[in-house]
Formats: C-alpha cells, sequence, structure tokens
C-alpha cells in the first residue's frame, strides 16, 4: 500500500534545492539578485528579513536554509570565504578568553589563533588532534571554545565529535567542529552534540573551484549566535547573490560527488597502502588506521576524499611527484571535481609541524584508474621508492 504521509528523503530534497520553486514565476532555481538595497512597503516596513546588502539577499537565505536542512541545524550563517566565518567566531569570545585547539589544523586558522594569542587577545592552549586525553587535559573551567578539526587536516586524525562535546561542556565550553572533509551528507557533527558546525562551502558543498565561501550551523541559537551575526554585518562578509547561486547549483549534486570521490578515495588508498614508494597512506578508510574505527561511525561508512601520502626519498622527491603529474592538478584546495595534489610544506610555509615528504590529495570523481596510473608514473619519474 502507498504511504501517502512519506516524506521525500534529504538527498532528493538536497538535489531540488528543498523543492525550490519561484513565486509568481514557477522558476525552479533560485535567481541572482544584484540589488544593493531594497525598498519598505507601503507602510514603510521591511519587506524582507534582509534590507541591505549587508543583511543578506533572496539565494544566500536559500542556501542557508538547505545546509540547515542537512546538518539538522536551527540556523545557518554563510560568509564570504571560511576564513570570515571562523573570524566572526574568534571575534565574538570576549578578551581573554581561553580556547583549546589542535597543534596542526588548517594553517589560515592556527596563523590567526597565534597572532591573537600573541597579542594577548586570547589565550590558547593546544593537544594533539584525534587524542582525547590531550584535549581534556587542555581543557578547563572557564574555557570559552574548543576547536576540532576531523578529520584533520592534513595528517586526517580523526577526534571522537561526542566525546569531544562531552569534555567541552563539562568546562562550561562551546564545541565548534570543522568537518570540512567530510561534509554534512557524511557527518552531522551537531547530532553528535557539537554547538556550532564550522564547513569551508569553498571546498565539497561548492564542488566546482568556482565559488569561496563559509558556513556556521547552530542547533542553539543565544547571544552567541546574535554576536556572530552581527559582526558578519559590521564586516560586510555576508555571501552574495551569485557566490550563493553557484553554491546552491553545486549542493544540488554534493550526494552524488562525495560518493564518487569516497569511492576512488578508497581505491587510491588501497593501491598505494604498502607501495614500494610510498612510506605511509594517511586515509582513515583503511582499516589500519589508527581513527577508522571513529570515522567510520562519523561518516557513515564513507570516509571522504581526502587522504596524504608520505613519498619514500627526499622533500626535493615529493615535490617532483606534484610536478610530474598530468591527470592531477598541482594546486590548493579540495572538494572539487577535479583531482589535486599538493607538497604540503611548499603550501604551508616553514613554520607549520607537517612531514617534509607529504603530498596532501583531493580524490575527485575521475576514473580512479586513471588517478592510479597517474600516480604511478609521477612516483615512477621522481624515482620514490
Amino acid at each position: 500500500m502507498t504511504d501517502h504521509n512519506r516524506k521525500p528523503s534529504l538527498p532528493t530534497r538536497i538535489s531540488q534545492a528543498l523543492h525550490f520553486e519561484e513565486d509568481g514565476t514557477g522558476a525552479v532555481t533560485p535567481a541572482i539578485q544584484p540589488a544593493a538595497t531594497y525598498a519598505r512597503d507601503a507602510d514603510y516596513a521591511v519587506q524582507k528579513p534582509y534590507f541591505y546588502r549587508r543583511d543578506g539577499n533572496g539565494a544566500t537565505v536559500q542556501a542557508e536554509a538547505m545546509i540547515a536542512e542537512m546538518e539538522g541545524a536551527v540556523e545557518t550563517l554563510l560568509f564570504s570565504s571560511g576564513m570570515s566565518a571562523c573570524t566572526a567566531v574568534i571575534e565574538h569570545l570576549p578578551a581573554g578568553a581561553h580556547v583549546v585547539a589542535p597543534k596542526v589544523m588548517y594553517h589560515g586558522v592556527l596563523d590567526q589563533l597565534q597572532r591573537y594569542a600573541a597579542k594577548g587577545r586570547l589565550e590558547v592552549s593546544y593537544y594533539t588532534a584525534g587524542s582525547l586525553d590531550e584535549l581534556a587535559a587542555a581543557t578547563r573551567d572557564g574555557t570559552a571554545l574548543v576547536w576540532v578539526e576531523t578529520p584533520n587536516n592534513p595528517n586526517w586524525e580523526v577526534t571522537d565529535i561526542a566525546a569531544a562535546a562531552e569534555i567541552a561542556h563539562g568546562a562550561g565550553a562551546k564545541l565548534l567542529t570543522d568537518c570540512t572533509a567530510t561534509p554534512p551528507c557524511m557527518t552531522r557533527a551537531l547530532d553528535l552534540g557539537a554547538d556550532i558546525s564550522f564547513h569551508s562551502a569553498t571546498k565539497y558543498l561548492g564542488g566546482h573551484s568556482d565559488v569561496s565561501a563559509g558556513a556556521l550551523s547552530v542547533r542553539a541559537t543565544g547571544d552567541h549566535w546574535d554576536d556572530i551575526a552581527l559582526i558578519r554585518k559590521l564586516q560586510g562578509t555576508v555571501l552574495q547573490s551569485f557566490d550563493a547561486w553557484l553554491l546552491i547549483r553545486g549542493m544540488r549534486t554534493l550526494y552524488l560527488r562525495v560518493e564518487r570521490a569516497c569511492a576512488n578515495a578508497m581505491a587510491i588508498a588501497r593501491h598505494f597502502e604498502g607501495h614500494g614508494g610510498i612510506e605511509a597512506v594517511l586515509y582513515p578508510g583503511l582499516p589500519s588506521d589508527p581513527g577508522h574505527a571513529v570515522a567510520k561511525r562519523q561518516t557513515d561508512g564513507q570516509f571522504g576524499g581526502m587522504m596524504s601520502m608520505i613519498v619514500k626519498g627526499t622533500e626535493q622527491t615529493a615535490i617532483d611527484v606534484c610536478r610530474f603529474c598530468e591527470v592531477f592538478y598541482p594546486a590548493t584546495s579540495l572538494g572539487g571535481v577535479e583531482s589535486l595534489i599538493e607538497h604540503r610544506k611548499t603550501v604551508s610555509g616553514e613554520g607549520f609541524p607537517v612531514h617534509p615528504r607529504l603530498l596532501r590529495l583531493s580524490i575527485g570523481i575521475e576514473d580512479a584508474d586513471d588517478l592510479i596510473y597517474d600516480l604511478e608514473q609521477a612516483l615512477s619519474r621522481a624515482g620514490a621508492g
């Protein structure tokens, strides 16, 4: 018997942009609204929740609604970049606030935390990503924010979000999770206890390397959320209409793209584990990876499209592998349809704590055999082994 009360699944709702249909035209794609200001109605009342460009626009609101739906969030805010979203969180903290963060994480946020600490603006304690014991030791009564990046860039250590939430909340802190490498179709951090979920929407959510955006989602609003929204308005970092339109377009294929990227990454990881030219494959999808069990639970067994490899030889050998790839692009970023490879130490700088022979790979949706062959020929030409 047909269940007439059945609702469409989340993948269906996202592929249809929440079954978007424009009033008056029936358009199934939101319009790009370039207006910088909006007229009030006949009673001089604001017609929408936004009345000036820094408040938002229709396409941005639609994109926020899609992400909130995937995250299970009460609200999502979109910013003009991932860094502007992170900056808003950091800026809203009171002077002298204590923050706990990984020793190794996305280098832009790590650098910002270090700069704020050097100026006395924040106090920061660090822990090894994936170590709950170190996270607990770094957290104390009065800690304002615990920052978790999982899987952790670029070594892909996995942190148990539910356990981290228990530690953070026990100290009265809020937990922010950066799950950019495992988008909300894989990991719903708020359901696991996080207070704020962050994604660099430039990556998997956009998926086509043509938009810069950052997303913050919360499971409960309050003064902290009002402060973050106000910072976005004052700094003018709301995501603009055309970028929101690109983001919506990208998210409509998110589930398909991520499924293919995950399958490709697993095939590549299995092929190169134990390879003569590779010292180590860092990928939570491998049963040998220390974070495998937690990753399997937190990502519903998909594991993601990000991995790293430590090449045998010298640092120059690793750089040469990037140079000799013909299918992989030697470029920074991740989560696009195209596969990327980068020598992380060159990109992050000398002060960043990363293995000198580590290559970070973002696996796209190409044919997996083509990607494997490309890495094989590059390793051979570079003399790895």
